[in-house]
């Protein structure tokens, strides 16, 4: 994919970053020249200096060519009005946009475009670790549900393995969330359970 990214801050470049290392063709627009400079080195996309609601600006950085734009500057306003002109201008319809504030969602909504906002998803998240970190919950997409069940590893689990647990019908071992906070995909099965350990469980709903 072609995809334009506007604003090259810590989310732009990262996101800038993460579509280059999956081989897409990336151009990120920034009014602030040394931003660029901190993009990853072996970043092999272009780079465009000037103000992102400028036309000539935008053209200059592909946007007639472009399958997709990304808004992820600092600044609300400036992130809905470039998802607009890509779109009503030319044509671009998969836009999406970063916003701060929770109450503009609505306004992105009526406007038919995409909106991520960092401030919702940290605050979900954080309320999450705080009140009810290990509640079993269902996540659907398209016609498929998948449940989510948190098994805190018991004493005589430990230096076993996830093949050696309890589990109900159909579940299988996602994902060991260690005490230490990191978290290890179960590829490996033979993974030793220890103190504090807490297994992640899934299965398809019918």
């Amino acid at each position: 994919m072609n995809v334009l990214v506007i604003g090259s801050g810590r989310l732009g470049r990262y996101l800038a970053s993460l579509l280059d290392q999956e081989g897409h063709d990336v151009a990120v627009i920034d009014e602030n020249a040394d931003n660029f400079r901190q993009l990853d080195k072996d970043f092999s996309g272009i780079t465009v200096e000037g103000v992102p609601m400028d036309m000539e600006v935008l053209k200059e950085a592909g946007i007639e060519n472009c399958d997709a734009v990304a808004a992820a500057t600092p600044d609300d306003n400036l992130n809905i009005t470039v998802c607009q002109i890509a779109r009503e201008f030319f044509g671009v319809t998969n836009v999406v946009a970063r916003i701060s504030d929770p109450a503009r969602e609505h306004v992105f909504k009526k406007l038919g475009l995409k909106s991520i906002c960092n401030t919702k998803w940290a605050g979900e998240a954080m309320l999450n670790a705080l009140v009810r970190p290990w509640n079993d919950s269902t996540v659907t997409t398209e016609t498929t549900t998948f449940t989510f069940r948190s098994y805190l590893v018991e004493r005589r689990d430990w230096n076993g393995t996830v093949d050696d647990l309890p589990r109900q019908a159909r579940e299988v071992p996602l994902a060991i969330v260690h005490a230490n906070g990191t978290t290890e995909m179960c590829y490996e099965r033979r993974i030793a359970l220890a103190e504090g350990d807490k297994v992640i469980f899934t299965h398809l709903v019918d």
